[in-house]
């Protein structure tokens, strides 16, 4: 199979991606939009009125006004959020829709596990290039030189321009502090930095910089002061302040773009993320929070996830190591591209046929899971997996046979509609799993503690193989969480986009360490990063040990001989004190065993203990 040169594999993905940009808002969100994240409600494709209204309502004696307007919102969005594209079919029609729609699903029925499922169409896996990193593994590959690939010099050059045109901008507006431009070699040791502080946690920043303290880090200070690296903080910017102004102006027309001030450095990682490497087969979609609570009309709220505010990116990932293949930024946008909502958009967004090839299997859970979006997955020679809620437009929900609270663990549904299989499992409550890629059922099995006569045991159940397939490949995006949360360069920050900045730093170093670890293996993920900001900074890892008062004892300055006459006199040097300081030369037979200097050691002229006097 060809295997591209990482320029040419760049610029493939130059030509062939396509940005997924959303259009201009509002600063805040309104509150219909915020609802529908709070709850992860897709208004394009989740359209069963009771179910909503259901969910969302409190009980009558907790309800207040603003949740019954929310409510009534949510009702009125999806009863005019009917049909395909931007067409909105009347109410009357929709109930007509809905009924005929009912009248089909009850005429289907769940099949169990001993019924025979057709084995669905495999999709032949035919990736643009060969699974794996795009270099060649005889080359020699640094930590800092894989890093370098997603913050060349060149876009580290256009951070300084645009960091130093924020500073005079600053200073011209009363700024008070010293600035000196910053070169490209300062940018790096500052990323160092930051990854040294990711590594070393202090309670604030003016603590890295503390001095005559038993917590003293002396490193910091070797690299840079404290103030120079805070009007660094302060000033870094990736794009150019006068364009942010030609932006700003277009606030509130579709002009105007809400991740301006990201774009560049954006756009690079981006490109770079699918440029240098090529993912395997299987593949996650989900969503990652990067912590951030300013008011921009951006930020988010996600009550299941770790980090409940903060910008939402939609993440593709590699499942079998965590590798972010791409991302995009939610801005809080209203409508979608192609109207079939959100979640559609979000995953095919993020899916290029051109860039990946076919075949692949996308895992994804039950925020974009629908019979739409599979199938149009699947025209495009995608297979697709993930759980999904029983209020989807075109799911079976009134079909005979399905399951019950009272059913067995283990008991299995399923139904066929061409390529999808639809499937439910009774676990400790019901799963839910569609599924293009395989089999409603193939015999395998699921172990489960379970307790029995006041005992816990292990049990065997039948688990369909959607359900298998899901647990083991979902954990993508997990996962590369988990890799970016161990180092993470994020901290307090004044400005939004800065948190945007440092995650692009983490997701660059957590890339470059998983490609160094299928190029070489050598290293674990610490003391990759420990190289990195090794290099970064322009040091050597391996510090001299501090020698102890012990090692510096007097002895003689050449071996001994047998000539008893001689003893004194071999071995004579002059005196580094005395030639030093005083000017004169002095020949003397010791010298200092750990600083290996001839000293005087008289009864009228003891110059060892001088010179170790501050040790």
């Amino acid at each position: 199979m060809t295997r591209y040169t990482s320029e040419e594999a760049l610029q493939l993905v130059l030509d062939s991606d396509e940005e997924f940009t959303f259009s201009s808002e509002e600063e805040q969100d309104s509150d219909n939009e915020r609802l529908y994240f709070e709850e992860r409600l897709d208004p394009g494709v989740d359209i069963s009125d009771e179910n909503v209204v259901a969910s969302l309502s409190p009980s009558p004696a907790t309800r207040t006004g603003r949740s019954r307007d929310r409510c009534r919102s949510v009702l009125r969005t999806t009863e005019n959020y009917k049909g395909d594209g931007d067409h909105q079919t009347p109410v009357a029609k929709r109930a007509k829709t809905n009924i005929q729609t009912s009248n089909k699903q009850s005429t289907l029925s769940w099949k169990t596990e001993t019924d025979i499922d057709m084995v669905p169409q495999t999709l032949r896996f035919l990736p643009a290039r060969e699974p794996g990193p795009q270099l060649s593994p005889a080359d020699a590959h640094t930590p800092l030189s894989l890093f370098k690939m997603f913050f060349s010099e060149n876009a580290v050059s256009t951070l300084c321009h645009n960091t130093n045109a924020k500073a005079a901008g600053a200073i011209a507006k009363g700024r008070k502090y010293k600035w000196t431009d910053i070169s490209i070699s300062e940018m790096y040791r500052y990323i160092g930095l930051l990854f040294y502080m990711a590594m070393v946690k202090m309670s604030s920043i003016s603590d890295y910089w503390r001095q005559d303290s038993l917590f003293s880090l002396p490193f910091p200070a070797t690299i840079m002061s404290r103030d120079r690296y805070r009007t660094i903080s302060w000033n870094v910017h990736m794009s150019h302040p006068d364009a942010d102004k030609e932006n700003d102006r277009k606030r509130g027309t579709p002009e105007h773009d809400r991740l301006f001030r990201v774009k560049p450095l954006m756009d690079t990682i981006r490109h770079v993320c699918k440029a240098i490497y090529h993912p395997k087969i299987n593949l996650a979609v989900d969503e990652r929070m990067v912590a951030c609570k300013a008011h921009t009309g951006m930020t988010q709220y996600m009550k299941a996830k770790p980090t409940r505010w903060g910008f939402k990116l939609f993440v593709l990932a590699d499942s079998s190591n965590g590798y972010t293949l791409d991302f995009s930024v939610y801005t809080g946008k209203n409508n979608f591209p192609s109207g079939h909502g959100l979640s559609h958009d979000a995953v095919t967004s993020l899916l290029d046929c051109k860039v990946l090839g076919s075949g692949y299997h996308v895992y994804m859970d039950n925020f974009y899971t629908s019979p739409k979006l599979l199938k149009d997955l699947f025209a495009m020679k995608f297979g697709a997996c993930g759980t999904y809620r029983d209020n989807r437009k075109d799911c079976p929900r009134d079909a005979t046979n399905s399951l019950s609270k009272k059913s067995a663990r283990g008991s299995i549904r399923w139904i066929r509609d061409g390529p999808l299989v639809f499937v439910k499992w009774m676990d400790t409550r019901e799963v839910s799993v569609c599924s293009t890629i395989q089999s409603a059922y193939t015999g395998d099995t699921a172990q489960r503690r379970v307790k029995t006569q006041d005992a816990w045991r292990t049990k065997t159940f039948p688990c369909p193989a959607p359900v298998i397939a899901y647990n083991k490949h979902m954990g993508g995006v997990d996962l590369s969480d988990q890799l970016l949360q161990y180092y993470t360069a994020q901290h307090k920050t004044m400005k939004w986009y800065r948190k945007i900045f440092l995650h692009f730093l983490d997701i660059a170093a957590t890339n470059a360490f998983l490609i160094h670890k299928e190029l070489c293996g050598n290293m674990t993920h610490k003391q990759f990063m420990e190289q990195l900001i090794a290099e970064l900074c322009g040091v050597s890892q391996k510090v001299a040990p501090k020698q102890t008062s012990s090692d510096h004892v007097p002895v003689p300055g050449a071996e001994l001989g047998s000539d008893a006459k001689n003893i004194c006199t071999v071995g004579r040097k002059i005196c580094v004190l005395c030639k030093g300081q005083l000017g004169k030369r002095q020949d003397t037979p010791w010298k200092c065993q750990a600083c290996n200097v001839h000293l005087c050691l008289q009864l009228n002229r003891n110059c060892f203990q001088e010179w170790h006097k501050d040790m």
